[in-house]
C-alpha cells in the first residue's frame, strides 16, 4: 500500500477491533445524512502575506501546526521542508524518530519512507530518457518489455504517457505486490510484473484509475531501456545532481544510510508500536527513503524547470511538459492530471500535489508555480494521513499565506433536487479489483455513500468512514452551483457528476487520480448484507429444526423404522399417494430422500462455515497492518476457495433433489417448501460467490 489512493483505511486501533465490525454492520443498513452549512466558494485570494519571506514568521506558524498533528493524530515524529524563489526557506524536525532511543527528528539528517511520492521521480527518470530519444511516451509499451507483452485487450495500446497520468485502464490489485516479509523476499521487478498482471477493465485514456502496477511498469522500462537496475539509475540521473545524498530506493537501506532513518509507528491501545521495516516489491511506485532537504532540492529543481543551481535533471521543456495538465476526467472538474503529478486548484493557486503513504509512514509534496513555492511534509506514523482528502497540513498552510476570499453562497439551479435524486446512490473507485477476490473487499473500503441532505444539499460519505474518522474523515455538505456541478460548502472542493450509458460517473476535484461508478441495488454492500444474511438464517433453521424435528418424532413415537415413511418423514404429514401398484412414492424412491435431507444439511452447514470464515478473514484484512494478502494468497483465503467450490458442487445436487422433492412428492407440502428454500438460498449465496470472485481460484 504505497498510497493513501490504496486501502489505507485499516484501524489502528486493534482493542476496538470487534466494534468496528458491528458499526461496519450497521453502517451498512442506514443512510447518512447531514445538516446543511453555509456555502463558501474559493475566489481569486489577496496577495500573500509577507510572513512568508520570513523563516521566523514561518517557523512559529508551522509549530502550531506540526505540534497540534503530532498530538491529535498520535504521531511521534516529523519534517518539514518549504522552499521559495529558488532557495530553502526554511526545514526542521518535530518529534521523535526514535521514541525508544530518544532519537529527535532532524530535518537535514533523518530519513521518511516517502511512499508513493517516489513516483514523482520514477515518472522523471521516464521524461529524462523520453527526451534523450530512448522512450516514446506515446508508443506502446510492450514495445520496451522484454520479459512479457501486456495483453492486447483492447485495440488501443497502452502508452507510458497512460501510465503516467494513470489512465492505462488496469484493475486494482494488491495481492503478493504491496509488501515482502523481509527484503530477501523481493523479486527483480520484470519477473515481479509478470506473475501479476492485472486485468485491463477499460481502453486507455477514458478514466482515472490509481495504478501501482502501473507506474511499477515503467519503472521497469526505465530498467530495460537504460541497462541499469531501476535504484541505481534514479541515484546516477537524479539524486547525485540534485545533491540528494541521503535519498535511495534501495530496499535495505545502505549501511551509510540505515542508522539515520525514522523507525516507523503504529498508534493503538494508548501508545505506539514500533514496525520492522516494511519491504516494498513494486519499488519505483513507493519504496524511497529521503529526508526533508533532499526533497527541498527536488522541489527547488521542479519550480525552476529541472534546474538546481548549475545542474540540470530535465530541459526546459520536457520540466514544463512533466508539470502541465496532460489529463481530466471531466473539463467541470477544476485540475486533473499532469505527469507524475496532480494538479488542484486549491484558494485560486494551482498547486502540483503528490501524497504518499505506507503502512507506517505518510508525506505530501505541493508545488505553487506561480507563486515558485514549494513544501514537503514527512510523518513517521500514518495518523498524518487523517482526512487525506482535505490535506489538512496543505490547507492550513494555503489558507495562512494564500487565503481565498469567500463569496455569498448562490441558489441551486431549477431542477436540482431530481438531479440530486438521480445521482443519490453507492459509488465505487474505478481502482478497484473487478476480476479477482480483491473485488469484495474493495466494495467495502472504496466505496462512497451519495445522498440527498434536504433543502437542496448533496451529502457524500466514506462507507467506512465511521471506522476510520481520522483518515475518511466526516460526512461532507454540497451544493449545486450548476446542473451536475456541486462545491463544497465549507471547502474548496468541486464535485461533477456525468451521466453516463454505463451508469452515472462522480469526478472530485481533490481526488483527480480516480473516478467514482454509480452501482446498481443489487451490487450494493447493503443488498449484498442483507442476502447473505437471509441465506444463513434459512441455512440455520435447516440446521435447528430438522434435528430437533427428528429428535421429538423419536422420542414421541419411537426409532422410525425405515418402512414408516409418514413418521420418517414429518409428523403431521398427509398420507402419501400410491402408484397404480399401490406402492407409495417415498417408498419408491428408496434411500434417495433422505441422502437429499443428508445432502442439504451437509451443505447448510458447510455455508455457515463459509460465510463466517468470510467475515472472520475479511476482519483480518480489515484490521491488519499490513493485512496478510498484501504478502500473497493467505491459508484462510484459500481455504475459503475451496469451502467454495465444494459448497457450488452441492448446490447443484440440492436444486436437483428439490426439482424431484416436487415431482416425486417424496415428502409434505411444507417439507418441500422448506427443502426448496435451502435451494434457494444455497443458490443465492452460490451467485455472490461468482459475482465476488470467489469461485475459482481468482487471486
Amino acid at each position: 500500500m504505497l498510497h493513501i489512493h490504496r486501502r489505507h483505511f485499516r484501524a489502528q486501533h486493534s482493542g476496538a477491533a470487534l466494534f468496528s465490525l458491528v458499526l461496519l454492520v450497521s453502517l451498512l443498513l442506514q443512510a447518512f445524512s447531514m445538516a446543511p452549512v453555509q456555502a463558501r466558494r474559493s475566489a481569486p485570494p489577496p496577495p500573500a502575506p509577507t510572513g512568508l519571506s520570513d523563516p521566523r514568521e514561518l517557523e512559529t506558524f508551522l509549530d502550531g501546526v506540526i505540534s497540534k498533528q503530532l498530538r491529535v493524530d498520535h504521531i511521534p515524529g516529523a519534517a518539514v521542508s518549504v522552499v521559495k524563489d529558488g532557495r530553502l526557506l526554511f526545514a526542521k524536525g518535530y518529534g521523535s524518530a526514535d521514541l525508544q532511543a530518544h532519537k529527535p527528528v532532524n530535518a537535514q539528517t533523518t530519513l521518511f519512507r516517502i511512499g508513493s511520492v517516489s513516483k514523482l521521480f520514477t515518472a522523471t527518470a521516464v521524461l529524462q530518457l523520453a527526451e534523450q530519444g530512448k522512450l516514446n511516451l506515446h508508443a506502446d509499451v510492450n514495445t520496451y518489455l522484454k520479459m512479457f507483452h501486456i495483453p492486447a485487450t483492447y485495440p488501443k495500446p497502452i502508452t507510458l504517457a497512460d501510465l503516467l497520468t494513470h489512465t492505462a485502464g488496469f484493475e486494482g490489485r494488491d495481492t503478493g505486490l504491496q509488501a515482502a516479509r523481509t527484503t530477501s523476499d523481493l523479486e527483480p521487478l520484470g519477473q515481479l510484473l509478470a506473475e501479476h498482471i492485472p486485468a485491463r477493465v477499460r481502453p486507455p485514456g477514458e478514466l482515472t484509475a490509481y495504478s501501482n502496477y502501473g507506474y511499477t511498469l515503467a519503472g521497469s522500462i526505465v530498467e530495460q531501456v537504460s541497462g541499469m537496475p531501476f535504484e541505481q539509475y534514479v541515484e546516477q540521473h537524479i539524486f547525485q545532481p540534485l545533491l540528494m545524498r541521503s535519498s535511495t530506493f534501495r530496499q535495505p537501506l545502505e549501511a551509510r544510510l540505515s542508522a539515520d532513518l525514522s523507525q516507523g509507528y503504529s498508534y493503538s491501545n494508548g501508545g505506539y508500536r514500533p514496525d520492522p521495516f516494511e519491504a516494498i516489491p513494486i519499488s519505483p511506485a513507493g519504496a524511497m527513503s529521503a529526508t526533508a532537504t533532499d526533497m527541498a532540492n527536488f522541489m527547488i529543481a521542479q519550480l525552476q524547470d529541472g534546474r538546481l543551481g548549475t545542474r540540470r535533471i530535465l530541459q526546459e521543456a520536457t520540466a514544463k511538459e512533466m508539470q502541465t495538465q496532460q489529463f481530466s476526467n471531466d473539463p467541470r472538474v477544476p485540475g486533473g492530471m499532469a505527469y507524475g503529478f496532480e494538479v488542484h486548484d486549491r484558494n485560486g493557486q494551482r498547486l502540483l500535489v503528490h501524497p504518499g503513504g505506507t503502512a507506517d509512514f505518510y508525506s505530501l509534496l505541493a508545488l505553487l508555480p506561480e507563486q515558485h513555492v514549494g513544501v514537503f511534509v514527512a510523518y513517521n506514523s500514518f495518523g498524518g494521513a487523517a482526512d487525506f482528502l482535505s490535506y489538512p497540513f496543505l490547507q492550513a498552510f494555503l489558507d495562512h499565506y494564500f487565503p481565498a476570499s469567500k463569496e455569498p453562497a448562490s441558489s441551486p439551479p431549477a431542477g436540482s433536487a431530481e438531479r440530486i435524486s438521480q445521482i443519490s446512490g453507492t459509488y465505487w473507485g474505478t481502482d478497484r479489483s473487478y476480476t479477482t477476490w480483491e473485488k469484495l473487499l474493495d466494495s467495502f473500503i472504496w466505496g462512497y455513500s451519495v445522498s440527498d441532505g434536504g433543502n437542496g444539499r448533496l451529502v457524500i460519505s466514506w462507507l467506512l468512514g465511521p471506522l476510520a474518522p481520522g483518515v475518511f474523515g466526516p460526512p461532507v455538505t454540497f451544493v449545486e452551483v450548476a446542473p451536475w456541478v456541486f462545491q463544497r460548502v465549507d471547502g474548496p472542493e468541486t464535485v461533477v457528476f456525468r451521466p453516463d450509458p454505463s451508469g452515472m460517473l462522480m469526478f472530485r476535484s481533490s481526488y483527480p487520480v480516480m473516478a467514482f461508478t454509480k452501482v446498481a441495488w443489487y451490487e450494493t454492500p447493503t443488498f449484498l448484507l442483507l442476502l447473505a444474511v437471509a441465506c444463513v438464517l434459512i441455512f440455520l433453521s435447516a440446521l435447528l429444526l430438522w434435528p430437533l424435528g427428528f429428535v421429538r418424532r423419536t422420542l414421541r413415537r419411537g426409532a422410525p423404522s425405515p418402512q414408516s415413511g409418514r413418521e420418517a418423514e414429518g409428523e403431521g404429514s398427509p398420507p402419501q399417494p400410491s402408484d397404480q401398484q399401490g406402492t407409495p412414492p417415498l417408498t419408491r424412491w428408496g434411500l434417495l430422500p433422505h441422502l437429499a435431507r443428508w445432502l442439504a444439511g451437509v451443505l447448510c452447514a458447510l455455508n455457515v462455515l463459509l460465510v463466517i470464515g468470510l467475515l472472520l478473514f475479511l476482519f483480518e484484512q480489515l484490521t491488519g497492518s499490513p493485512p496478510d494478502y498484501y504478502f500473497g494468497v493467505p491459508p484462510l483465503l484459500t481455504a475459503i476457495f475451496i469451502l467454495a467450490l465444494v459448497s457450488a458442487v452441492l448446490t447443484v445436487g440440492v436444486v436437483v433433489f428439490a426439482s424431484l422433492s416436487w415431482w416425486g412428492r417424496f415428502w409434505s407440502v411444507g417439507w418441500r417448501v422448506h427443502y426448496s428454500l435451502v435451494a434457494l438460498a444455497a443458490l443465492a449465496l452460490a451467485w455472490q460467490l461468482v459475482y465476488w470472485n470467489l469461485l475459482g481460484f481468482r487471486a
